[in-house]
């Protein structure tokens, strides 16, 4: 990469990272969330900014959001476990399984641990009204090491748009077309984060597992905003609060940087996917060039990135 291209990438990086999160309010770990599993492998931290979330030979650990969602803006930094971390998933997600079991919505984001000297990777996955049977994921390498620093990853949900951002700039955008019909996520939803167990797929279809001698795996999350329109769960179309200060589109600057990252580190998408769909679904777009990328694609060497969810025990260089 030229020094010209890393200094371009740099301004408009600095002008998105202090862009309209900055203006939303960071919340404490008890103003926003509770406790969902874990015993003893949750942390609160630094007066509540901050919280450890850890697996081991014992169990996983996550938080909810104490509050129910219907659109809004929620985001989270995250610095992830170092080392050898293959088998394990440290997800950042919404979803609403635990009240419509057969017909939940999801927006996630999942990273998944890898064998010493490779890299992290990220996905993200969107379901509408259960709608596990077409996958909708996409996975991507990131332009800086996740385990050096915080990085800021935020979901954008709203009544017709979904995008996913990491350090506002965004990765993914779902709008949402006649034909996906119930396939986009529309009902209440809470905000989760977990770490756990995913051997049997996480890292290259389950080759490599999560060795325990390395554990404690310790992901750290911090900056916690939940900026949307919190419901009743009886009342779930009616808002408590309305919705301020968070755009409705991404800009024409920020569609630039957006297609800038698909075209250099996407590394799967359902859409490119001949083997599971002859005909893609008909929300996708295709890009020749991504298409071009993802040609040399090997299911059997990467792993078939549809997750299995985790069941609750009760129930830097630039990408320019």
């Amino acid at each position: 990469m030229n020094a010209f291209v890393f200094v371009v990438f740099g301004v408009l990086f600095l002008r998105f990272a202090n862009g309209f999160s900055g203006n939303l309010p960071i919340l404490s770990f008890d103003e926003g969330y509770s406790h969902l599993f874990g015993d003893g492998n949750l942390m609160v931290l630094r007066d509540g900014k901050a919280v450890h979330i850890s697996l081991d030979e014992r169990t996983g650990s996550g938080f909810v959001s104490q509050d129910v969602f219907l659109h809004g803006y929620f985001s989270a930094s995250i610095k992830l476990p170092r080392d050898y971390t293959a088998g394990v998933v440290v997800a950042f997600y919404m979803s609403n399984a635990d009240t419509h079991e057969k017909s939940h919505d999801e927006l996630d984001f999942e990273f998944l641990g890898n064998i010493r000297g490779k890299e992290w990777r990220i996905q993200t996955n969107v379901y509408g009204n259960g709608s596990t049977n077409v996958g909708r994921e996409e996975r991507y390498g990131l332009w800086f090491d996740p385990t050096e620093n915080f990085h800021q990853y935020s979901i954008l949900w709203m009544e017709n748009l979904i995008v996913f951002f990491i350090d506002n700039v965004p990765i993914r955008e779902i709008k949402r077309t006649a034909a996906m019909g119930g396939d986009f996520p529309s009902k209440p939803m809470s905000l989760y984060a977990t770490i756990w167990d995913g051997s049997d797929w996480a890292t290259n279809g389950g080759k490599y597992r999560v060795n325990y001698q390395y554990a404690p795996f310790v992901s750290e999350f911090s900056e916690f905003i939940l900026h949307g329109c919190s419901v009743n769960p009886l009342e779930p179309s009616k808002c408590n609060e309305s919705i301020t200060s968070i755009p409705t589109s991404i800009t024409q600057e920020q569609r630039k940087l957006m297609i800038r990252f698909r075209s250099r580190n996407i590394q799967y998408s359902y859409c490119y996917d001949r083997a599971r769909y002859k005909t893609p679904p008909p929300e996708c777009l295709l890009d020749m060039k991504i298409a071009n990328r993802l040609h040399t694609f090997d299911p059997v060497t990467f792993g078939h990135p549809h997750s299995k969810r985790h069941q609750h025990p009760s129930g830097e260089t630039s990408f320019m």
